[in-house]
């Protein structure tokens, strides 16, 4: 799916071409690896993932904790950077090869002025991470690290091969040794 295709999707609507949006919008490859937002820099862009896998990780005082994943047809960013145009507090790396389109900062501010739409699709695309990440705190309070792996595998299970046993592990809050048991639990 392109971003063309995600904006007409959300909004119901049949804009044409991209020189019809209300911004421009950059495509961009991260190779595996690559740092996409560092901690301390100043988030400059919103992400859609056309393809690939996003980790997205924060420091604690101990260790990195991981706090989420991100896949194709998903938007993302460290937003709290973005928003506040601050250093980040969380580090966007690519977890595989990603292929992915963006929007600049200062592209969609100017666009939010005059733009209904630009303004509809923000906000949407908002209210879904606050969802998401209030659905996320709920989970850790209310399920088990199993509960939480299953609805994983069923809502990801394409994706999963490519994401390392730890970093899933990291994900539900659990060691590897602890994946493994659930894993081995769901094949049997």
């Amino acid at each position: 799916m392109s971003f063309l295709e995600f904006y007409n999707a959300i909004l119901n609507t049949e804009v044409a071409s991209y020189a019809a949006l209300p911004y421009p919008v950059k495509k961009a490859n991260f190779k595996k690896g690559l740092v996409i937002t560092d901690y301390g820099q100043i988030e400059n862009a919103v992400y859609f993932l056309n393809s690939g896998i996003v980790e997205m990780t924060v420091k604690s005082y101990v260790s990195e904790k991981m706090i989420d994943f991100f896949f194709e047809n998903e938007m993302f960013t460290s937003l709290t950077s973005f928003l506040n145009q601050r250093p980040s507090d969380v580090q966007m790396t690519a977890l595989t090869d990603c292929k992915v389109e963006m929007i600049i900062y200062e592209d969609l501010m100017a666009a939010y002025e005059n733009s209904l739409d630009a303004n509809k699709l923000g906000r949407i695309v908002i209210e879904q991470a606050y969802l998401n990440k209030a659905r996320r705190e709920k989970d850790f309070l209310a399920k088990t690290a199993e509960e939480r792996y299953v609805e994983m595998f069923r809502t990801h299970s394409k994706y999963l091969s490519n994401i390392p046993v730890n970093k899933i592990a990291k994900y539900l809050g659990i060691h590897p040794e602890s994946l493994s048991r659930i894993r081995g639990k769901m094949n049997s």
